[in-house]
């Protein structure tokens, strides 16, 4: 059973990769109008796309999907709604913190900030505490954020008017943040979508509504994510203005 999901998934992958490949070798031939340098290395390459994204696809159907949705069935049943709130946002906090997109993109943002801020550029010592400072304020976020958004489904909140309400304090404090920080604030809210976050988060959201009763899983056990993209840009320009 396992290999012939294995095949299919294999299949699906190959599918998916298609336009990917297409496009390129399209503008490669067409456009550039140059060989491709090493045409061994490029399906090679490709090869192990394929194989790497179909165990990961498996990955998630067997096991994150699964953990996610029974965890939060399990505490769902438990009735506890403080430990709920706790596992949420450790799960949002710990899967961040150790993102590696968001590490490169903090120690990126700490050393252009060394260049223009004379606190930072003295010591290599200030700058690694910057990039750690980024670093815990968009974990924090997004533990707060799937905090939220977990207190929303158990208490039946629209969606929408806590996403417009978020925006429109983003508007608001914009202005006021520091203009080299700003631009970091909004990419923040893109690296926290990552390949381990995302599955568990949502197979979290639609657990919890599954297991609510008056709830729908399609409604409501999605948007969890929203808040996760939405919480970093607002703690990393408050962040700015502390700094």
């Amino acid at each position: 059973m396992l290999k012939n999901r294995f095949g299919k998934q294999l299949i699906s992958s190959m599918f998916d990769l298609l336009p990917i490949v297409a496009v390129v070798l399209v503008f490669q031939i067409l456009v550039i109008q140059k060989p491709i340098p090493d045409i061994l290395q490029l399906v090679l390459g490709i090869l192990f796309v394929v194989i790497g994204l179909t165990l990961f696809v498996l990955g998630l159907e067997q096991s994150l999907f699964p953990l996610g949705e029974t965890m939060a069935h399990a505490f769902a049943m438990k009735g506890s709604v403080a430990w709920l709130l706790v596992f949420a946002f450790c799960l949002g906090f710990g899967t961040t913190v150790a993102e590696p997109a968001l590490i490169a993109i903090s120690d990126e943002a700490a050393r252009i900030a060394a260049q223009s801020r004379q606190n930072l550029a003295d010591s290599d010592a200030a700058e690694k505490n910057y990039a750690l400072g980024l670093r815990l304020a968009v974990a924090l976020s997004v533990g707060f954020a799937i905090s939220m958004g977990v207190l929303r489904i158990i208490r039946g909140w629209p969606l929408h008017y806590l996403i417009i309400g978020g925006y429109c304090l983003v508007i608001l404090i914009t202005p006021f943040a520091p203009a080299d920080i700003i631009g970091i604030a909004y990419d923040s809210g893109g690296v926290t979508t990552s390949t381990i976050t995302v599955p568990l988060v949502t197979a979290l959201g639609v657990g919890l509504a599954s297991a609510i009763k008056g709830r729908n899983p399609m409604t409501d056990g999605f948007g969890l994510i929203a808040f996760a993209s939405l919480m970093p840009i607002i703690f990393v320009m408050i962040y700015g203005m502390l700094r």
